[in-house]
């Protein structure tokens, strides 16, 4: 068995929050494609800035794309105008303080990482 077919069928890290539609639709998603995965509540259980370090490393995607920028409290920090001079170690210990600040869902499967729900590049990564 080749590592990339034990990683699709290792079980899936599915963090999200229970009263976000788009997280139910990505749930609903996983559950019709016969994804395994552990959920995690993102307000219950924040992730870390070691966390949230490694998802970001393994995204590639830039920092301010792992913060939900449509949250209350992304707006009462006023984090559109601090995020663009902050370094990354800042923001990420501004995001490891509240789960709320973490854009969601967020999937961890072996060496990949997908923030936010797309149904085409979950489709694209995942089947």
């Amino acid at each position: 068995m080749s590592m990339v077919s034990e990683e699709q069928h290792a079980e899936a890290l599915f963090v999200c929050y229970t009263k976000c539609s788009t997280c139910a639709k990505a749930r609903k998603w996983l559950n019709e494609h016969h994804i395994n995965f552990h959920e995690r509540d993102i307000k219950t259980d924040n992730p870390t800035a070691e966390e949230l370090t490694l998802w970001h490393n393994l995204s590639g995607m830039p920092i301010r794309r792992l913060f939900n920028t449509s949250g209350q409290l992304y707006r009462q920090l006023n984090m559109k105008d601090r995020l663009p001079s902050m370094s990354t170690e800042e923001a990420v210990a501004i995001l490891s303080t509240d789960g709320m600040l973490v854009k969601r869902p967020i999937l961890v499967q072996g060496q990949q990482v997908l923030v936010g729900f797309n149904e085409e590049a979950w489709s694209g990564a995942l089947l």
